[in-house]
């Protein structure tokens, strides 16, 4: 599931002169209730996110909990120019406001993960059963998302 997805949907319904601004907060309750409604369906899940809402995480893995299923978190940590070109690839805008406020929050998560690791600390996402973190070059070379068993 990808955010963009519900913004380009709730765009096609709007008037053109109306600023995403506006429409905003529609666009995300849209995309957390259809969120919601795809982990209560059960299967497997993959959902898009910048990595920086901690309380996004927790509830992804209380509605899969509820289920008696885990969440797994793939980390992407390619770097901004790298990131900024898959953006344009893929026909997409983030202004430099918010791609510098994902780039903070992922940069925290990474930064609890590097202290993790160099202190045994507390665990940096508890609610996550396992944590994959890719960088440029194990990315390229990531074939596919497995989960669970054969289902």
């Amino acid at each position: 599931m990808d955010p963009r997805t519900v913004h380009e949907a709730c765009e096609a319904v709007m008037p053109a002169c109306l600023p995403y601004a506006v429409y905003r907060p529609w666009a995300r309750l849209e995309h957390f209730r259809l969120l919601r409604t795809s982990v209560r369906r059960g299967g497997p899940l993959l959902v898009h996110d910048c990595g920086s809402r901690a309380w996004m995480r927790r509830r992804l893995a209380r509605e899969a909990g509820r289920q008696g299923r885990e969440l797994h978190l793939v980390l992407l940590d390619v770097g901004a120019a790298t990131a900024l070109d898959g953006q344009r690839a893929r026909g997409r805008h983030t202004s430099a406001r918010v791609f510098a406020r994902h780039r903070r929050g992922l940069g925290r998560l990474l930064a609890e993960f590097t202290r993790y690791a160099r202190s045994g600390g507390p665990v940096p996402i508890p609610e996550a059963a396992s944590v994959l973190l890719l960088d440029t070059v194990s990315r390229s070379r990531a074939e596919a998302v497995r989960f669970g068993g054969a289902n």
